[in-house]
């Protein structure tokens, strides 16, 4: 089965551009395939910065909703992939810039918030609307990058923002045309590239070591919360309504008993 991304490495740099069609949306295993890559990444003495971009109509769509709605026991392995590929990020040796355009959704906030630099097109839109699908999850990354009262507002209403509010935020380093956007990244990782690969790994570590709280504690705990949500008939109904392109329909908690 052909990956979900393409990778490409050249000067330092490690480009890894998802490209699958329509959205950049992963099953299971290409969460887990997108993990594993980063990881070894990371483990690669050729690689100095990592950039995670992607081609198409956005960045990144998070788990396909189709797969869930199919066979919903595959949360498990959804949620470790979405685990595994965050924390290769975030704690990935080198650091990790990430270029977004476009829709950035679900796993894509997950992969933004667990990046060190995030770069975004001037159509770039942040949201998490899992409310509407039935689960939980990228709450912790997302309070990376917002304050905490924009988080639950983003989370409870499904709204996203674009690029210029999450640069006003301080999320965003630079805000450029779409075509700028790749060009920008590399820019960015030329200049990081060019310095002392220890030290950028060493100040790497000691910035990750003095954030506040544990991002990956604080995700596993969300997690938890996705599994309780998929117990509930609504999360079926949200899955159902998604993928028949319906509006759903709840009963209240007082009715589900």
């Amino acid at each position: 089965m052909t990956k979900p991304y393409k990778v490409a490495i050249e000067g330092g740099i490690a480009e890894l551009v998802f490209d699958h069609p329509p959205v950049n949306a992963f099953s299971s295993k290409g969460w887990a395939d997108i993990a594993a890559e980063i990881e070894g990444l990371g483990e690669n003495d050729d690689v100095r910065v990592i950039i995670v971009a992607a081609e198409g109509r956005g960045f990144c769509a998070g788990v396909d909703i189709k797969e869930l709605a199919e066979d919903d026991n595959l949360i498990v392995k959804v949620n470790k992939g979405n685990y595994d590929t965050f924390k290769a990020i975030h704690l990935n040796p080198k650091p990790v810039i990430v270029a977004v355009h476009g829709f950035v959704l679900g796993g894509g906030i997950g992969i933004s918030g667990a990046a060190d630099i995030i770069v975004a097109s001037e159509c770039a839109r942040f949201g998490v609307p899992e409310v509407d699908r039935g689960a939980m999850g990228g709450g912790a990354h997302l309070q990376r990058m917002f304050p905490v009262q924009k988080v639950r507002y983003m989370y409870f209403t499904g709204d996203m923002i674009d690029a210029q509010e999450a640069y006003r935020l301080g999320a965003v380093e630079r805000v450029v045309p779409r075509d700028e956007l790749r060009v920008t990244a590399r820019e960015i990782a030329a200049k990081i590239a060019d310095k002392s690969p220890r030290m950028i790994r060493i100040a790497k570590e000691a910035l990750t070591g003095i954030e506040d709280g544990n991002l990956e504690n604080k995700y596993r705990s969300e997690q938890g919360f996705t599994l309780e949500a998929y117990t509930s008939p609504d999360s079926q109904e949200a899955r159902d309504s998604f993928v028949e392109k319906r509006d759903a329909s709840f009963a209240t908690e007082k009715e589900q008993g």
